[in-house]
């Protein structure tokens, strides 16, 4: 039997048409591996991008958060230091108060205290029971008084007004009190005026 020309022709055309079919099956898998690693590749970047962008915004999420805290914390400082000194003023004016009080029970002659002067006794016993009530205020609203004889000398509470030689006293300590002073929850409102020994 001989093969016709033309059936050759069909059959290798059938056969180049099924390399080229294998060809461009190869070709386009190949080009789909090749976008497929691309986008694979441009997704990584982005994740990255996105990653750095999240830890951006975490950290200064964080930063916002504990400037918040320590403005908080200073807020609430600052508000219990104004409840707690906010009287301060008001304490120093009634420091002149006591003061006075204090002078006017020392005035009285100890020996003029007597029966005999029922009205200067009154008196006298009043203005100790007034001096009385007012330590007791100003110790309820933190306010104490500073009598420190005796005491070593402290330059934030004491006020040296001048120096003396003294037997019997060491030096650096606080021989006389001339004026009481007085510290607001543990703050120095004024400073007691003393006398300190010096050395011989």
């Amino acid at each position: 039997l001989r093969t016709s020309p033309r059936l050759l022709c069909a059959a290798t055309q059938q056969k180049n048409t099924g390399q080229n079919l294998e060809e461009d099956q190869s070709q386009s898998q190949n080009e789909q591996k090749a976008e497929s690693s691309s986008a694979e590749k441009l997704l990584a970047e982005e994740k990255a991008k996105l990653e750095e962008q999240l830890k951006e915004v975490t950290d200064k999420y964080k930063r916002a958060l504990a400037d918040a805290e320590n403005v908080r914390q200073r807020s609430q400082k600052l508000v219990e230091e104004a409840k707690l000194y906010g009287i301060q003023s008001f304490c120093k004016d009634l420091l002149e108060v006591a003061d006075i009080l204090e002078k006017a029970t020392e005035s009285v002659p100890k020996e003029e205290i007597k029966d005999e002067n029922p009205h200067l006794k009154s008196l006298y016993e009043g203005l100790v029971m007034t001096e009385v009530q007012i330590q007791k205020v100003f110790k309820k609203h933190g306010l104490l008084r500073l009598n420190p004889v005796g005491a070593k000398f402290d330059p934030y509470e004491h006020e040296a007004l001048f120096h003396t030689p003294m037997e019997g006293q060491e030096p650096g300590t606080i021989a006389l009190v001339s004026k009481i002073g007085y510290k607001l929850h543990g703050r120095t409102l004024r400073p007691a005026l003393v006398g300190v020994v010096k050395d011989p």
